[in-house]
């Protein structure tokens, strides 16, 4: 059974003469453990379609569902709840608070959904040192680096124990050596850690650590590829469809 079926998915932004069709009947299907990267021109429904995947926005047409939970049918409660359980986020430019250290920030989400502070710093420390920031969990984002900030932002998406993983543009503010460590580090989110991940990247070297690649085009799927794993010419493969694509 498939972690996330999504099945025919639309979203219009606007209406009459100003409506915007960002998705159009876009269907995709995700196992647990797998990793997938979606790729495409700018403005091609990338983020609305990972918005959708987690219910952070609702479809004017078609369905999303996580682990047999139809979020069409769930009310504004109920889908705040399954995403704190069921959905880890992480985003381009960290999303983390200034004023709180590592700890606190990858707790602050369970902590909201009701674990107790004790348990929830337990949770945080644990995930802080599994992403390799066992030595700077007191140390607060300005006292981080940008792939360190970004270790924490992933610790935090892992700390609810959800079954997916959304990752928009997660490399987008990074430097290539961080960049290369970040996409590693969601590789073994899926191998060791068994959590599915989606993630939307305009880096083909950064999509080459993916199991599968959807490209999107004018809120369509295209193309789809299944990548051979550890074969170097990935990146050059990835490279050349998106050239393609673009034109």
């Amino acid at each position: 059974m498939s972690l996330i079926s999504a099945t025919n998915l639309t979203k219009v932004y606007g209406s009459g003469n100003t409506a915007v069709t960002a998705l159009n009947k876009v269907s995709l299907q995700v196992n647990p453990g797998e990793f997938i990267a979606v790729m495409g021109p700018s403005g091609c429904g990338k983020s609305t379609l990972l918005h959708l995947l987690g219910g952070l926005d609702r479809p004017t047409n078609g369905s999303v569902e996580i682990e047999g939970h139809n979020l069409s049918g769930l009310s504004d409660a109920k889908l705040t709840e399954l995403r704190r359980r069921k959905v880890g986020f992480i985003f381009q430019f960290f999303n983390l608070v200034p004023v709180l250290n590592a700890v606190e920030n990858a707790a602050l989400p369970i902590m909201l959904d009701g674990v107790r502070p004790a348990e929830a710093k337990a949770k945080a420390e644990e995930w802080l040192a599994q992403v390799g920031l066992g030595d700077r969990q007191s140390h607060r984002p300005d006292q981080l680096s940008g792939g360190q900030q970004q270790r924490v932002a992933i610790a935090r998406a892992l700390a609810a124990n959800p079954a997916l993983v959304l990752a928009d543009e997660p490399t987008g503010n990074l430097d290539t050596c961080a960049s290369d460590e970040i996409a590693a580090l969601l590789r073994q989110v899926a191998d060791e850690w068994g959590r599915a991940v989606v993630m939307v990247t305009h880096d083909p070297r950064i999509a080459a650590h993916a199991d599968r690649i959807i490209f999107l085009k004018d809120g369509a799927i295209t193309d789809e590829t299944i990548l051979e794993p550890k074969n170097g010419q990935n990146a050059e493969v990835l490279a050349e469809k998106m050239r393609v694509i673009g034109d």
